[in-house]
């Protein structure tokens, strides 16, 4: 099977800006950035999404939120804030089969989630 472009970044077959790169993690800048900073973390192990972590999978996730704090400080936006995302499945807006997380930042972020205008007729379906 053809690996996917974040398989391609990992292994070295891709070009990308690296920021941050460790026995367990990779990570480097979003090529279409939201944000003034705006940084993909990937673990280093194929692990297509959330629903497919694994107990033998918390060091990798472990190493996502310790390296996201580092590349936090590393860009300055440690003290104003920023945020962490990771996106699940088609709903969940995930284009890439391959658990990665958003840490943006450099500017006020707003509200968590833009919903849709008819969100209040979709709540009612639950």
């Amino acid at each position: 099977m053809e690996k996917n472009i974040f398989e391609k970044i990992r292994d070295k077959e891709s070009d990308a800006d690296i920021v941050f790169k460790n026995e367990y993690v990779t990570a480097f800048k979003d090529i279409y950035p939201c944000a003034p900073i705006h940084i993909l973390i990937i673990p280093n192990k194929m692990i297509r999404s959330l629903n497919d972590v694994e107990k033998d999978d918390a060091i990798y996730l472990a190493n996502i939120l310790i390296s996201a704090k580092e590349i936090a400080e590393k860009f300055n936006i440690d003290k104003s804030g920023y945020r962490l995302i990771t996106n699940c499945g088609k709903d969940g807006g995930q284009e890439v089969q391959y658990l990665h997380f958003h840490l943006v930042g450099g500017v006020s972020l707003g509200r968590m989630i833009g919903l849709p205008k008819n969100s209040q007729k979709i709540f009612k379906e639950f």
